[in-house]
């Protein structure tokens, strides 16, 4: 039975398929069965020889040329072109061991057919034939591992006379022989205890030459790649001397100490000692693979053996996890001896090192364990743990801490979220916080902001919970890292506002403000209705556009990619907000004053008005050419600028466009649906005090306030047979135009036609009367736009009523130009 099973083996290894290659491309199938070199029949030369598996036909009949015409594709195709066939052929074979085989054997035959060329008559056809002659073994007889060498058959016992022989084995042996050679050194149960005396012997004698040849073996030996050969290296009677002869290298000229490093400077440290001696033994055996792997044979191992042992590795990680896992006494051991206030701080410095790696190689579990794992940790008060952790002067110890938090928010971040919305005072949100604006050093603001990024990631979370964290988070501490880029920027051309909370300047390392602006357009994709809240109350916007007074060309260039995320999310109230208070100018004047040069700045100011002409943000649109067309003369060449003029061109020239409206993106409809409902509950809330203030600034001289159930006005017109586009009313009072650049009547009309929906209440006219509005109504696009003027006020009053008073008392407003009372009359004649 064995023999059968050999010799089925030994078959499949040579089983390859027979293509040729039409006249149209295509590989034509000719037929299956098993490969062989011999002699062509009537000739002396060496070739490929195919015979049917079913007919015992010959499939294939080619002589081994001497000319450079084979190909080798992966690991198992052979493929040439045959000069005298004139057709391409090719030879799939079954296994790729076989493949590799006859392979060698066809480099072998023109490796003697060039010698013979040469008159080298000693390399002939001997090699060849020797080869010939172990093929057709290979095929004919059951022993199917038979080899190529004869010596392969057994191992001589290992001595100080046989070891050339069992090297010159070990060495030379091919792919197909690395399995047999492996089953000899494993059947010979006395192989390595031998291997280990006769290293001593010769230590002990000197004997150089014997200790190279040792060394030389051994290496043999891994490469074999067999992991039952591996366990027996590595098991502890042997893996020390087993080093020891890996330190005679004969191309190094000096004898290395790697057994006396292992032994003198290795120290094994237990934070907390460790009772199951399998464990203990785990650990070490790992330590000595890495050691090996690492430090005594990178350069000779290749990817395959590499992978062995790392397999190894991870096995090993994974049962000792495993196995202190399941010891109730030691995990609860561990954080008892945290709590106690007599541990030393030595101590604890170790008993969180070894938690961070314990957590760490926790990876090596499987999926349910490892989230079961860190369940039971967090019940055991990991986290505040880890809250003491970060409020220390160690940074070792705090970036233990915050790769501890990773790991977990990666596997499970409800847990993290559970504990911060539980905890009082937050005190672990607000070390994040903390971590990110300090710089502690080693880039771990990197660590800290990661975690932050995962704890409010919307996508992550949902429901109450998520409700809760995001809340702590936009009320206590976003406000904090905002004021942290405002402090750090110079307070040049800034208005009072801003001014008063950026008095002095901190020093901030840029990366850390690169960092935050990060976020912030993190914040401004995932929770938008929350961060257009916070923005307007908190003037975000305005002291993160500071960093484009910073020298520092990436902070500018920060702040440029986060009104690019602002704008192109579309939301209306923001973007009213970001003409109101002309905050495009600082990006302007730096793309200005950045002049010519072409760098990251340039394009990326140069991509925000492409995607504002593309998108067709009309409000936008009209701002940007009516405020700083004059201040960019040198770059009207460019096609982007160009462009955006021809747009604002259509925009006047259009009746429908006169009228601004900030489209809203369809794509966000499904992000919208995501959002907080309590978010939407507000805004909706807000909408009802919203129409009322519209409307009360509409009639706020009259004593009667009356609404249609449409939610337009009912207002008197005072002319016959006039009908408006949109009832625009107080016309002299809420008036926002940027100054005209047109001097004909015709283009002061349009530019009052084409800023009439960004309109604000200016504080700083209190003198202007009311004029009754003369224009009819159409009641969909009055409702439209009384809902969109509402919005703004709400976001802006209801959110930070005495925010805004501060601002428009203190001149932030962009300069008003003069009240165009042409306006109506422009709309009609639209």
């Amino acid at each position: 039975m064995g023999a059968q099973g050999k010799t089925s083996n030994s078959s499949s290894s040579l089983r390859v398929k027979v293509y040729r290659l039409n006249d149209e491309g295509n590989w034509d199938d000719q037929g299956t069965g098993h490969v062989r070199i011999d002699y062509l029949e009537g000739t002396e030369d060496l070739g490929l020889i195919v015979v049917d598996e079913e007919e015992d036909d010959f499939l294939l009949k080619h002589s081994v040329s001497s000319n450079d015409i084979y190909t080798r594709q992966e690991d198992t195709i052979i493929s040439w072109k045959d000069p005298e066939a004139e057709a391409e052929l090719a030879l799939s074979f079954q296994e790729a061991p076989g493949c590799c085989y006859i392979w060698d054997q066809i480099c072998e035959i023109q490796r003697n057919l060039h010698f013979s060329s040469l008159g080298d008559l000693e390399v002939g056809p001997r090699p060849a034939m020797e080869d010939l002659e172990a093929t057709s073994s290979l095929l004919s007889n059951d022993e199917s591992l038979r080899t190529v060498n004869s010596e392969l058959r057994d191992l001589p016992s290992i001595s100080l006379s046989s070891l050339p022989l069992i090297l010159k084995t070990v060495m030379e042996c091919g792919i197909m022989d690395q399995m047999r050679v492996g089953e000899l050194i494993l059947k010979d149960q006395d192989f390595f205890s031998k291997l280990v005396d006769l290293f001593r012997m010769c230590e002990d004698l000197e004997n150089m030459d014997g200790l190279y040849m040792i060394f030389r073996l051994v290496k043999g030996i891994f490469l074999l790649n067999n992991p039952q050969i591996f366990d027996r290296i590595f098991a502890e009677e042997y893996i020390l001397d087993i080093i020891g002869s890996l330190e005679y290298d004969p191309e190094v000229p000096q004898v290395q100490r790697h057994r006396s490093f292992l032994k003198e400077h290795v120290v094994f440290k237990e934070a907390i000692p460790i009772k199951d001696s399998s464990v203990l033994s785990k650990i070490h055996q790992t330590y000595r693979i890495g050691y090996l792997k690492d430090v005594i044979l990178p350069r000779v191992l290749d990817d395959a053996v590499l992978a062995s042992l790392n397999s190894m590795i991870h096995a090993n990680n994974a049962i000792v996890i495993s196995l202190l896992k399941d010891d109730v006494s030691f995990i609860q051991e561990i954080f008892a001896r945290m709590r106690l206030t007599s541990t030393s701080v030595e101590s604890k410095r170790d008993l969180v090192l070894f938690l961070h790696e314990f957590c760490s190689l926790s990876k090596s579990l499987q999926q349910v364990q490892q989230l079961r794992l860190f369940r039971d940790l967090a019940a055991e008060g990991l986290f505040d743990i880890i809250t003491d952790v970060l409020q220390s002067q160690d940074k070792k110890l705090v970036s233990a801490g915050t790769e501890i938090l990773i790991l977990f928010l990666n596997q499970d971040p409800n847990l993290l979220r559970s504990y911060v919305i539980q905890q009082e005072g937050n005190s672990l949100l607000g070390l994040l916080v903390h971590g990110i604006v300090t710089d502690i050093g080693e880039d771990m603001h990197c660590q800290f902001l990661e975690v932050i990024r995962i704890l409010v990631d919307s996508y992550t979370t949902s429901g109450s919970q998520r409700d809760t964290i995001v809340e702590i988070f936009y009320e206590t501490h976003l406000p904090q890292l905002v004021d942290v880029i405002a402090s750090a920027c110079p307070p040049q051309n800034t208005s009072q506002s801003i001014a008063k909370s950026s008095a002095t300047i901190t020093l901030t390392k840029p990366e850390i403000l690169s960092n935050i602006c990060e976020l912030l357009c993190f914040c401004v994709i995932h929770h938008p209705y929350r961060t257009r809240c916070s923005f307007l109350v908190n003037n975000a916007i305005e002291k993160v556009l500071c960093l484009t007074r910073r020298r520092e060309k990436f902070l500018v260039v920060a702040a440029i990619r986060f009104m690019r995320t602002i704008v192109s999310y579309k939301d209306e109230h923001l973007l009213r907000h970001i003409v109101k208070n002309n905050l495009l100018k600082p990006i302007i004047e730096a793309f200005i004053e950045n002049g010519d040069r072409y760098n990251m700045l340039h394009s990326g100011v140069l991509e925000l008005l492409e995607y504002i002409r593309k998108e067709n943000v009309k409000v936008l649109v009209l701002y940007v050419v009516d405020s700083f067309w004059d201040q960019l003369p040198e770059f009207q060449h460019l096609g982007t600028v160009q462009a955006l003029k021809v747009k604002y061109e259509q925009l006047l020239e259009n009746p429908e466009n006169k009228n601004a409206t900030v489209t809203v993106d369809p794509r966000r409809k499904t992000e919208d649906r995501a959002l907080e409902k309590e978010e939407e509950d507000y805004f909706n809330e807000d909408s009802d005090e919203e129409d009322s203030i519209a409307h009360s600034s509409h009639v706020r001289n009259q004593n009667v306030r009356s609404k249609l159930p449409n939610g337009t006005k009912d207002h008197p017109s005072s002319r016959s047979g006039s009908v408006g586009l949109v009832d625009y009313d107080d016309d002299d009072d809420d008036d926002y135009n940027p100054p005209s650049k047109k001097s004909e009547a015709s283009a002061e009309d349009e530019d009052g036609v084409a800023f009439s929906r960004i309109k604000r209440k200016s504080t700083t006219s209190p003198d202007c009367k009311d004029e009754k509005p003369e224009l009819a109504k159409k009641p969909k696009m009055d409702l439209r736009v009384n809902d969109a003027k509402a919005a703004i006020f709400a976001a802006s009053s209801t959110c930070s009523d005495s925010n805004t008073d501060t601002r428009q008392s203190s001149g932030e407003d962009c300069p008003s130009a003069p009240v165009n009372n042409s306006s109506s009359a422009g709309v009609v004649n639209g």
